[in-house]
């Protein structure tokens, strides 16, 4: 049995702001920096065989807080990457109420895949292993509703900084 501790990444200055970031690098505002080390408190004394992260910034630094008092290294994917939202991206997240998709905006089925690859990723390569993964809100949504064989509606939101344990056989 694998353990995958999904965590979102700490609070960011464009989550402070309800700035649509997508696959922007993002950066921890000072609540973020505090959540994560907060969580790092949480999980020194845990056995964690891996910690993993998207390749952008805000869950890059967020994982290596929570890592650092393990003195482990992080790896970082682009599978684990917010959901592209294309046009949308860098906009006022309220003012987009009602606004159809852009074209650019990656597909749901495109995101759902990636989520399923995620998974079969940490199954591939960790093996019996507990993961600290380090993601995003959508992405982790995503990686949930494939697990469960949920609808993305179905699965609850995920706070900054908050974990979901996901035991894969």
């Amino acid at each position: 049995m694998t353990t995958l501790l999904l965590v979102r990444h700490g609070e960011t200055f464009d989550n402070e702001n309800q700035i649509m970031q997508g696959q922007t690098q993002g950066q921890l505002n000072p609540r973020g920096i505090e959540q994560a080390q907060r969580l790092a408190g949480e999980m020194a004394q845990r056995r964690i065989d891996a910690f993993v992260a998207s390749d952008l910034n805000r869950s890059i630094e967020t994982c290596r807080i929570i890592a650092e008092p393990h003195h482990a290294e992080v790896i970082t994917t682009p599978l684990l990457r917010e959901r592209d939202w294309g046009a949308f991206t860098g906009r006022y997240i309220p003012g987009l109420k009602g606004v159809p998709f852009p074209d650019d905006v990656e597909s749901l089925d495109a995101l759902l895949q990636r989520a399923q690859r995620f998974i079969d990723f940490i199954n591939e390569h960790f093996k019996g292993q507990t993961v600290l993964a380090v993601g995003h809100g959508i992405i982790n949504k995503a990686i949930q509703a494939q697990f469960f064989g949920k609808q993305m509606r179905e699965v609850e939101r995920m706070s900054n900084a908050e974990v979901r344990t996901l035991m894969i056989p």
